[in-house]
């Protein structure tokens, strides 16, 4: 072996950087994951800004909360392996979302193309291969799912994001031979993996509306209970409360550095997030230059200007279209497949030449309408 190559390292004082959160919530049905997770998502926006995605495999569920909520909603189906999952919150980052919640990951383990179904899939394609039972298989075939798994958590680790993830529970025993069952409690469908890279991990059982559960006589239930010293003080474990949009906004404080370094400018940036017209978007650009020039902690000035990019592509009158000539209005009344859409295009052509639409046009609509008619007779 070569002699090693003399390394130099070097000590400087330890300064907080800012971090992005990874936050479970693990519940069964009823518990409150979904709008708990939104109203910790709707918190933290509080203090970053940026817009929220909600990467929802459950069918549309999220949508249930659009009108208590203002969030980007996108719809994830089958198939469900690590590196499907890694492709939506890619998508998510990419696109400029400061926080992506995900509803839920649990399919990445046992849904359609997860990790079970996946090994299941490798178990048999290794033992057809090596002309041997499955059982010698087994193992190696968690090679392929286990990498995908550890590829994707190790890829949002280093995201610029804020990560708040659901996960379905189920109540579980262990069997010992020659013993009585142990009760394991209420445990994540998901890959132990994850539990150890939470920064913070609630456990919401039956009924409990969102207030996270931080004791239990049973020590699986206690082991992925994750709240760390530095969040202690946000949660009282005698008096569990809901998880709020102020939690959120508390971690996502410490998330950017610890204390509000400039309170107002925090406002302004969770004003940005929160405007949807176009009168309050110019009303806070007025309030961004007042103080643009003014000196600021590092980092803010990025922050309120991905802020107000956000919204003034939210906010954005849609531009004119370019009215249509005959010949495209006499197509668009031609490829009409319902005496509704046909009706209703005739009345925007009618509309766009004042009541007097060119005979052409007149001659298409009408041509339309009887083979509409015929056809439905």
């Amino acid at each position: 072996m070569n002699a090693a190559v003399q390394r130099v390292f070097e000590a400087k004082p330890a300064v907080r950087e800012a971090v992005g959160l990874l936050i479970g919530l693990v519940g069964p049905s009823s518990s409150g994951k979904t709008f708990s997770a939104l109203r910790i998502a709707s918190g933290i926006q509080r203090v970053v800004g940026g817009e929220i995605d909600v990467i929802d495999t459950e069918n549309g569920r999220a949508l249930y909360y659009a009108d208590r909520f203002k969030f980007n909603h996108i719809r994830f189906g089958a198939p469900f392996s690590p590196l499907d999952y890694l492709e939506a919150i890619r998508y998510s980052a990419k696109r400029g979302a400061k926080t992506i919640l995900v509803d839920s990951m649990s399919h990445e383990h046992e849904g359609p193309g997860g990790v079970l179904e996946w090994h299941q899939v490798e178990t048999e394609r290794l033992a057809k291969q090596w002309r041997v039972p499955e059982s010698k298989a087994q193992l190696a075939a968690w090679a392929a799912p286990k990498a995908a798994r550890r590829r994707l958590i190790n890829e949002i680790l280093q995201l610029n994001v804020n990560l708040v993830l659901t996960f379905r529970a189920k109540e579980k025993i262990k069997v010992v031979k020659g013993k009585d069952p142990v009760e394991l409690g209420w445990q994540p469908i998901c890959g132990d993996e994850f539990m150890y890279e939470m920064v913070l991990q609630c456990l919401l059982k039956p009924g409990s509306a969102g207030a996270p559960s931080w004791t239990s006589d049973k020590d699986a239930e206690r082991a992925i209970m994750k709240k760390p010293t530095q969040f202690a003080a946000m949660f009282d474990e005698k008096n569990p409360a809901q998880l709020s949009e102020d939690i959120g906004a508390a971690l996502a404080q410490w998330a950017v550095g610890g204390e509000r370094l400039a309170p107002d400018l925090d406002d302004l940036i969770a004003a940005y997030a929160k405007c949807d017209t176009e009168g309050d978007f110019q009303s806070l650009e007025g309030r961004r230059r007042s103080v643009w020039n003014n000196s600021m902690p590092p980092g803010y000035k990025s922050r309120i200007k991905e802020a107000s990019d956000s919204a003034r592509t939210r906010t954005a009158a849609p531009a004119a279209q370019a009215p249509k000539d005959a010949q495209s209005w006499c197509d668009t009344l031609s490829g009409q497949t319902t005496v509704e859409g046909l009706e209703d295009a005739w009345a925007d052509c009618r509309d766009q030449f004042d009541g007097s639409p060119p005979l052409d046009c007149d001659a298409a609509y009408t041509f339309r309408k009887e083979q509409l008619e015929t056809e439905s007779a």
